[in-house]
């Protein structure tokens, strides 16, 4: 039960990764929370829903569609709901946050209203594909979970540290104005980074409607709300910060429904958030005098 404890806790945690590294990017560029984070992962879900049970097909276009719907979601929030509040003078810097927190509002209520507001099941024969190793039971799902979050995690760092686009990224979340100088594009470096974070919440979204069977309108706000916990967690804009919170919180979760009181599992994220700001205020990979960095 321990093994099978720890692989779903793996799994668990390489989701939430996933999320939180969304969130990170865009907190390492723009220095603002993204709020509406957590509905563009649901629409991810849902195209995978559209996908894989409407049309019936492979589980591969699902990830393909749910990528590019919420990359251009992405685009849409980005253009419309944070640019416009860029670099105005007399906008406080609580605005851009406000605004994706109604981009949120909206998302959601979109999809109550083209996907209702029940539990739709997400049903792929994938699921059920699974291997036993000795008493231990491991599902193809949970083993597919766990590598795209270990690709993502590795080819997010290598695509920062090694390409001129990553390089433009950091330069632009160390000082857009110093960047901008330096010849950055930082309006197409941040309208980039949104995409992509939005893309990988895409991504997140396909994992968590095959690792459990259903996705509904809500699912948005609760991971997203983990995402934030995590990234506070970790370490806020630091990418190692959001894969280490991830994993610590998937696994914390997966143990205490397995051998403690399942009624506080929501609670342990916020908690976590607590405990960090009061010994750890910088989180666990965070500096406490400037803004982390991936």
């Amino acid at each position: 039960m321990l093994i099978e404890q720890l692989i779903n806790g793996l799994t668990l945690g390489s989701i939430y990764v996933v999320v939180a590294l969304g969130y990170t990017l865009v907190f390492g560029v723009l220095n603002i929370v993204n709020m509406g984070h957590g509905e563009i992962f649901m629409f991810g879900a849902f195209m995978g829903v559209i996908v894989t049970n409407s049309l019936g097909l492979p589980l591969y276009v699902a990830f393909l569609v749910a990528i590019i719907v919420t990359g251009i979601l992405g685009y849409f929030l980005e253009r419309f709901a944070l640019r416009p509040l860029r670099g105005k003078e007399g906008v406080s810097h609580l605005a851009p946050l406000i605004s994706t927190i109604g981009v949120s509002i909206f998302l959601e209520n979109a999809a109550h209203h083209f996907f209702g507001a029940g539990n739709q099941p997400f049903r792929t024969s994938f699921s059920e594909l699974n291997i036993t190793i000795g008493s231990t039971t491991v599902y193809y799902v949970q083993i597919l979970i766990f590598v795209i979050a270990i690709l993502l995690m590795f080819g997010l760092t290598f695509w920062l540290s090694k390409t001129k686009a990553g390089k433009a990224l950091r330069a632009s979340a160390e000082n857009l104005a110093v960047a901008s100088l330096l010849g950055v594009n930082t309006k197409r470096v941040i309208t980039q980074t949104v995409i992509i974070a939005s893309a990988m919440g895409g991504i997140a979204g396909i994992l968590v409607g095959i690792a459990f069977n259903s996705v509904n309108p809500q699912m948005g706000l609760s991971f997203g709300l983990k995402g934030l916990a995590i990234i506070i967690l970790g370490g806020l804009g630091n990418v190692r910060g959001a894969m280490a919170g991830g994993l610590i919180l998937g696994l914390s979760e997966t143990f205490l429904v397995a051998y403690g009181n399942s009624g506080y599992r929501d609670a342990i994220a916020f908690i976590a958030i607590i405990v960090i700001l009061i010994v750890r205020p910088q989180g666990l990979f965070g500096t406490s005098t400037s803004k982390s960095k991936g």
